[in-house]
């Protein structure tokens, strides 16, 4: 810990980071100087103005939340069922550093080639030192009113929980340093302390967001979108409450089987409980609910129009009301709601649905461009796997298989009328398969023969890409040293604005946000909560008081609101009957309105599903085939080990640098590494 929580940053490197800071919009403060820990510590707190720098300069550090998929700083969506690099190389002709995770090529010495990769560990314990170093300086500069100290405390706390935040859901258990600031050039025993236990470092984290949450502005202006608010920090808590409850941390099986021979080498301490406590839940279920008596967050919804199709038949809405959401389904364009939250559409600064986000280049630069056909300029490789479009309900709310009943759902034929809804072209000739799905599917998915808008373009728009082996978008279109194509035959469209072009006569793009943690969440993760109690639990949070039981109307509310937001009907009374049937209805949910938001890989996990999700082999569309009979085959893409999965308890964490464990003799390895 010694050499990497203490880093003297020098001026250069400070001005840098105002760099990226400046093209993420995440509105730090424009000043001239910068001081470490240890530069000119005098002068670092000497006033407000230096202060608050010293501050959003720790904030800095922290990774680009939306590098989820490349430069990877968390295992985000390649490593997990959702998502797959279309490169099928490795080591560092591979950029995709979640499939080094899920591979299992991720060690504790080896966390990926870029910066940042995977090894967070020791970053987050410099933010944590900063933010001790200004807690224990808050009275020191000259001229600061109450009010500045209590704001710069709030945003300080927010940023350390946030640090740990971080640790506890990679590493797990922390090092809890509380507000000493950790000295430098002392022996190696100063420095040697063990982890806390899991359930020792939720509550600590959980207690310092609610501590930063008292101090916090409830909404920000325009300019200072980015910036945490109140919201933000209970979003969070509910978050982190959520995956206290879950199995894997809630004593039982799951806990058990990952964890029960997990024990602190100090005192032979379980790390994770291995009691189970309902009271969990209801905690979980009263921080969301107290995220949503705000009353700031709403999903976001666009009227409906004469392009809205119409609701199919037996999706819930109220026929008195042409608005009726959100009392169901009725009233608003289901696909322009969903789409535009991501795409650049509509304004994040604004948005209410966006509990806490950020402007980011990355978005255009990296996400948008990766999912693009490479005959558009862009890289064709960002993979959605066939089982997340399997997930994807019919647009009246069947699975698959019950719409093949009748027909409605087929894998065999193709379309043989175009349509355009919404605004969304649908080319005539398309598989079956992407025939009558819900809208959230066209908003998110990119297909064979899907459209392209590009509209921004007047040269190459209204592309039509074809992921055939000979066609230019396909596996035998791109050159050997260039392998962009989809290799499952589908990519990522979430983040595409019909307008984006990256090449062609007036090429542009939209500027987009990355939500770090939206309102449909808290409404998936309250109906969870409550959906798992058996009985009347009371729950003091802060100075609010909460009574919390499974009560079958607030599930229903709350769930509802996501599905009905999609254009899709609601849960049955059948299925609000059996606890085990919301939970199936929650995962998928969660699989499909969070997609590629950094939320499946912590879902499976917690809910102790890993090992049967990743068991199951990723499979898409078969990119060696020419023709349409050879091409829509179901098939398991890549032949290279790279593309071979791991499934392994141990993946359940990232892994502590061996460099800290040689320093800390103390410290415990996570279990499996």
């Amino acid at each position: 810990m010694k050499t990497s929580i203490i880093k003297r940053i020098a001026l250069v490197a400070f001005m840098i980071q105002l760099i990226v800071m400046a093209s993420s919009c995440k509105k730090y403060l424009n000043i001239d100087e910068y001081f470490d820990d240890e530069f000119n510590i005098d002068s670092a707190f000497a006033n407000p103005r230096n202060i608050e720098a010293y501050m959003w300069g720790a904030a800095a550090m922290f990774p680009d939340e939306s590098n989820t998929i490349r430069y990877g700083y968390t295992p985000g969506p390649m490593a997990t069922d959702e998502g797959l690099n279309g490169l099928t190389g490795g080591g560092s002709s591979n950029v995709y550093y979640g499939m080094d995770f899920a591979t299992g090529r991720t060690s504790p010495d080896f966390f990926g080639d870029s910066s940042p990769n995977l090894n967070q560990w020791g970053k987050y314990y410099k933010i944590i030192r900063k933010c001790n170093s200004i807690l224990q300086n808050l009275d020191r500069p000259k001229g600061m009113t109450n009010s500045d100290r209590l704001r710069i405390e709030g945003y300080t706390r927010f940023i350390r929980a946030y640090a740990y935040y971080n640790i506890l859901v990679d590493y797990g258990p922390a090092i809890l340093l509380g507000d000493e600031v950790v000295n430098t050039n002392e022996p190696i025993e100063y420095y040697d302390r063990p982890r806390a236990t899991y359930d020792e470092t939720m509550n600590y984290t959980c207690e310092e967001f609610e501590k930063a949450a008292q101090l916090l502005p409830r909404e920000v202006s325009l300019l200072d979108f980015g910036r945490p608010t109140k919201g933000a920090a209970f979003a969070l808590v509910a978050r982190l409450r959520l995956i206290h409850a879950s199995p894997l941390f809630n004593g039982g099986p799951v806990a058990s089987s990952y964890f029960g021979n997990w024990r602190r080498k100090t005192d032979n301490v379980h790390y994770v409980s291995q009691q189970y406590d309902e009271a969990r839940w209801a905690v979980a279920a009263a921080a969301a609910k107290r995220v949503m008596d705000m009353g700031l967050y709403r999903l976001y919804t666009v009227m409906n129009d004469d392009k809205t199709p119409a609701l199919p038949q037996g999706v819930t809405s109220d026929p008195n009301f042409y608005n009726n959401y959100p009392n169901g389904a009725g009233g608003i364009d289901p696909l322009r709601s969903y789409a535009d939250v991501f795409n650049g559409e509509a304004v994040a600064e604004i948005n209410k649905e966006i509990i806490w986000g950020r402007n980011t280049g990355y978005m255009v630069t990296t996400i948008s461009q990766g999912s693009m056909p490479p005959s558009l300029g862009g890289w064709g490789r960002f993979c959605v796997t066939q089982k997340v479009v399997d997930a994807y309900l019919m647009d009246d709310g069947r699975t698959k298989e019950e719409a093949a009943v009748n027909g409605y759902y087929s894998e065999t034929g193709f379309t043989t009328q175009p349509r355009n809804f919404s605004g969304y072209p649908l080319n005539s000739g398309v598989y079956k398969m992407y025939a009558n799905r819900e809208m959230r599917f066209y908003a998110s998915i990119g297909f064979n023969e899907a459209v392209w808008q590009a509209q921004s373009s007047s040269s190459v728009n209204n592309h039509t890409a074809k992921y055939y082996y000979q066609d230019a978008d396909g596996r035998g279109g791109v050159t050997a040293t260039s392998p962009n194509y989809p290799i499952t035959g589908y990519v990522i469209k979430k983040y595409n604005h019909p307008m984006d072009a990256f090449q062609g006569t007036g090429a542009r793009h939209i500027k987009k946000a990355y939500s770090i943690i939206r309102y449909a969440e808290i409404l998936l993760s309250y109906a969870e909560a409550l959906n798992n109690l058996t009985s009347s639990h009371t729950v003091q949070l802060g100075d609010q008081q909460y009574t919390m039981s499974r009560n079958l109307d607030e599930i229903k509310s709350a769930f509802n609101l996501v599905r009905y937001r999609a254009g899709l009907p609601g849960l049955t009374a059948t299925q609000l009957n059996s606890t085990t049937d919301v939970q199936k209805q929650i995962e998928r949910e969660r699989m499909v309105e969070l997609l590629w938001e950094n939320r499946r890989f912590y879902d499976v996990r917690r809910w102790g599903i890993y090992e049967e999700t990743e068991r199951e082999p990723i499979r898409g569309m078969n990119p060696d085939g020419a023709t349409k009979e050879t091409y829509y085959q179901r098939v398991i893409p890549g032949t290279s080990s790279f593309m071979t999965r791991v499934v392994n308890k141990k993946l359940a964490f990232v892994p502590i640098p061996r460099a800290e464990l040689r320093r800390l003799p103390s410290l415990d390895q996570n279990p499996g590494y």
